[in-house]
């Protein structure tokens, strides 16, 4: 492989925003494009030759062999790309689907690029044939990759852009029913620095009164300092507390102070509603507390169960399944609330849509 662009290459990233920014502060404006929730994955091909690679420069061209056969096809024959692998089931994206792809054995790779493909959909291009491309401003990047890019209708893709902030308002709103996680904003003049967070993000935040069921202690814990690592969360779904995240992200001096209220709380495993997940030794579909799971091997995943009576507002993101996609923060004690009545039913739904209409390809089409 002889590219202009030679990994390894860190992406470039983005900063978060609150709400659509205005494109006329910036030299140039502003091209809205979907915020897709997968891997975020470069790309690099060189004729036949494809390597992919994470957003912290690791490997991933084994796992994903449908991928490189299908960018092998549909890519030109030399070029350097930026952009997101997904998996989708039905209209929507699926994370967690996704997450089973990083598996060490390869008859399993096999078994799932058959039955939950992925797909890739470019967002940035980074070098075209022998010119390095990451000088020039975005807006010459998104015109090549228009021009080079055209008809692909998965499972490679382009991403959708708009200039216009209110449709991008629109997308914030509408996208996030087909699993995608806000919006990013990217200045027409800027040009492709690695590791720079020269992009914006605009994401969903949302708040939610949550139990607090366990917790884990940090890893520079010890028995004379202790100090708490993270607060494992549960919300009722028919009469059973099920974990639905943690809440991470405190001061060295606020880890210690948790970790010191919460010690009446302690129960033993045996009389916790959680008790039942303790013979769980290795990776389960749940990913309950204190499981082992491919991503986590080695690491002490054991926890402190309390009692489930105290209740906190954390803010959030968005769910992912039965769960929050991403750790949770913490907001501040509810002690006016009953865990009893801390449900499923106080989050927002947001609207279905269909993954289709996000790529622009025919919605009577089974989207990949």
């Amino acid at each position: 492989m002889d590219l202009p662009v030679m990994p390894p290459v860190q992406p470039m990233l983005a900063k978060s925003v609150k709400g659509i920014p205005d494109p006329a502060k910036f030299e140039g404006g502003l091209s809205f494009e979907p915020k897709w929730d997968g891997f975020r994955c470069l790309v690099f091909k060189d004729g036949d030759e494809v390597e992919l690679t994470s957003r912290n420069t690791k490997p991933l061209t084994r796992y994903f062999p449908e991928v490189v056969e299908a960018l092998q096809r549909q890519l030109p024959d030399r070029c350097v790309l930026d952009g997101e692998l997904f998996v989708a089931v039905g209209p929507r994206l699926e994370f967690e689907v996704l997450q089973e792809r990083i598996h060490p054995a390869a008859s399993r790779i096999t078994m799932l690029a058959e039955t939950t493909p992925a797909s890739f959909v470019a967002f940035d291009l980074l070098a075209l044939g022998d010119e390095d491309l990451t000088s020039r401003p975005f807006a010459e990047r998104r015109a090549l990759m228009e021009q080079h890019l055209t008809g692909l209708d998965g499972p490679t893709y382009l991403t959708r852009t708009t200039r216009d902030p209110a449709e991008a308002e629109a997308w914030f709103e509408q996208y996030e029913g087909a699993g995608l996680d806000g919006v990013i904003a990217k200045p027409m003049a800027a040009p492709y620095l690695p590791n720079a967070r020269t992009m914006l993000k605009i994401k969903h935040a949302r708040t939610a009164d949550v139990v607090v069921a366990g917790y884990r202690e940090h890893k520079n814990s010890t028995p004379e300092r202790p100090l708490l690592g993270s607060l494992l969360l549960g919300l009722y779904a028919d009469g059973k507390l099920q974990h639905v995240g943690v809440a991470a992200s405190f001061t060295e001096v606020r880890r210690a102070e948790l970790i010191e209220e919460l010690q009446p709380l302690v129960c033993d495993i045996a009389d916790h509603p959680w008790g039942e997940w303790n013979e769980f030794l290795t990776a389960n579909p749940d990913r309950v507390p204190g499981t082992q799971s491919r991503w986590s091997t080695g690491k002490d995943l054991s926890f402190t169960p309390l009692r489930p009576e105290r209740v906190l507002e954390v803010g959030y993101e968005h769910m992912e399944g039965r769960r929050f996609r991403h750790t949770a923060q913490f907001k501040h004690w509810r002690p006016d609330r009953d865990p009893d009545s801390c449900g499923y039913e106080q989050l927002e739904e947001p609207v279905g849509y269909d993954l289709a209409s996000v790529l622009g390809v025919n919605t009577t089409r089974e989207a990949r």
